[in-house]
């Protein structure tokens, strides 16, 4: 396939895909109205074109948590990625260590994180939920440290699933879900025998010890439904920063006071986000969000955000409002589906072209280089 395009790449998932997964990693809650601002919003943000500045030269390399990386970027963590490719998680762990960058793996994948530890030679950091089982959360926090994890990355923004329409639609959730995604399945046999039938087991590999046997996709719905934690509170999260002793990173903030809070938890980076626009509909898009957060938390932490970036160059706008780097989500989840490992190489030397003739045509030659006088107010 030729893919020069974030776009391309959904299109060729949603070939491949059963119903089921696409809808699942391409909506987002209700009405879908986030989701959609994400992506308009970044788009909306005009890049001032400067002239005459010597732009030979341009180095994209930042550090994140002392992380020397070759691009501002990380691939986030997006669940069940295990059914979109072939042990997809372990896929695109490799195709990130062989583009110098981190891969953040989900607490809700299908290979479990010494698959993915042992099959990459990059950096792994690991996300983790707020549930009710903390002895839960507490074993996997000491697995994630054992595997050598480089950095925690915390969701907050989970405290009640969102509503998510395709889901039920789909065959993921609702009446007779199992016989539905048999039949999706049954219609696109590239995807069943390569994943289907080879990329077994499909079980969710880090949830797996807690429910044993029965450990298929239905049984973790019901089991995570069971454990979101309403109740938690701030001063609730205190053991983790005792418990982890490397790079916290608070996932899921949209208001400044919330990263005001993050900062007197002792967390040593955010993730300004609204989960892909598949939690709150109607919540601001990150792009409008992430200048006041930003501005909040000062220099007092690492500022990063995710959700609706689809090119180099919304890349390079969230950076100039403020993000020292970004999170890709969707966009790798398509590439994976699309191509495997070589799909997610392929979508990072994508965004690294486009970034490089970015900031060039912006009169700009490094990383340091981009912050709010790249963008044109008019």
């Amino acid at each position: 396939m030729i893919a020069t395009s974030t776009g391309d790449f959904r299109l060729a998932a949603r070939r491949r895909l059963p119903r089921f997964l696409f809808d699942y990693v391409d909506g987002g809650a209700g009405a879908e109205a986030t989701l959609r601002r994400n992506e308009a919003d970044l788009e909306a943000l005009a890049i001032r074109q400067r002239v005459l500045r010597d732009v030979r030269e341009i180095d994209l390399s930042c550090t994140l948590f002392s992380q020397r990386l070759s691009l501002p970027i990380v691939l986030g963590p997006v669940g069940l990625t295990g059914m979109y490719a072939r042990r997809g998680e372990a896929q695109a762990a490799r195709a990130a260590a062989d583009r110098d960058i981190a891969f953040c793996l989900s607490t809700v994948s299908v290979c479990a994180l010494d698959e993915v530890v042992a099959a990459s030679s990059g950096p792994i950091w690991f996300q983790l939920y707020v549930i009710r089982d903390r002895g839960f959360m507490r074993d996997l926090l000491a697995r994630a440290k054992a595997q050598g994890a480089r950095a925690l990355v915390f969701t907050v923004d989970m405290p009640v699933p969102g509503m998510r329409r395709r889901d039920a639609h789909s065959g993921l959730s609702g009446p007779w879900g199992g016989i539905r995604r048999l039949l999706q399945a049954a219609g696109r046999p590239g995807w069943a025998w390569d994943v289907g039938i080879r990329g077994r087991p499909h079980i969710l590999g880090n949830v797996a010890p807690v429910l044993g046997k029965a450990s298929g996709l239905e049984d973790f719905m019901g089991w995570l439904a069971a454990n979101f934690d309403p109740t938690v509170e701030w001063r609730d999260l205190e053991w983790i920063r005792e418990a982890w002793d490397g790079p916290l990173i608070v996932k899921g903030i949209l208001d400044p006071e919330d990263a005001r809070d993050a900062v007197r938890l002792g967390a040593d980076g955010i993730v300004v986000s609204n989960h892909g626009g598949r939690q709150l509909d109607g919540a601001l898009s990150t792009a409008r969000a992430l200048p006041s957060v930003a501005e909040a938390v000062g220099d007092r932490l690492t500022v990063l955000a995710d959700s609706g970036i689809r090119s180099g160059a919304d890349v390079v706008r969230m950076l100039a409002l403020g993000a020292h780097g970004v999170l890709l989500g969707r966009a790798w989840a398509y590439a994976l589906a699309a191509a495997g490992e070589a799909g997610v190489a392929r979508l990072l030397d994508l965004f690294a072209a486009e970034m490089r003739t970015t900031l060039a045509l912006a009169g700009a030659r490094t990383i340091a280089d981009v912050d709010m006088s790249l963008l044109d107010p008019r």
